[in-house]
């Protein structure tokens, strides 16, 4: 079985990376979408809620499946016998880093990275500036999916 990781934070997932998911999910049996845990961040909603939105944004994809996990993806992956990262570049800066860590993944552990080029349409979305734009009271709704647009105003309401 050919199974692949597209690990992130998510806080909120974009339209941009459910385009990621989507497209890899054509290519592998099983595309586990991981929430990657980092205690030195506050994110806008909680692990739960992310994995929560994921599972219902994925739901209609066959083959993927929604976890989280604290560490290094390496290990994920060691545990789940994952041999590959599928991840999405939006811009060289995304190149240039996401290259280091292909490398230091490959050395780590074997595991190979597939470097997704992005829909030009979702070029610009990241979490931040999503965050960003709705808390100054922009429109997003086109930028996420509906469940997420829906949560994303209620916190952004609570937060006032």
């Amino acid at each position: 079985m050919r199974r692949a990781v597209c690990p992130g934070s998510y806080d909120p997932a974009t339209n941009g990376h459910l385009d990621i998911i989507e497209r890899a999910s054509k290519l592998f049996d099983e595309v586990v979408v991981t929430v990657m845990i980092n205690n030195k961040k506050q994110g806008m909603f909680t692990v739960e809620e992310r994995l929560e939105m994921l599972r219902e944004t994925t739901a209609g994809l066959p083959g993927v499946r929604v976890d989280s996990w604290h560490g290094l993806l390496v290990d994920y992956c060691r545990e789940h016998d994952i041999a590959a990262i599928a991840k999405g570049l939006r811009s060289v800066s995304d190149f240039d880093y996401e290259l280091q860590m292909a490398q230091m993944n490959r050395e780590l552990s074997g595991v190979e990275t597939l470097l997704m080029s992005n829909n030009p349409t979702y070029g610009f979305v990241s979490s931040s500036l999503v965050k960003e734009v709705a808390t100054y009271g922009g429109d997003v709704k086109n930028l996420v999916p509906h469940v997420v647009f829906e949560r994303l105003m209620a916190r952004v309401a609570e937060n006032g």
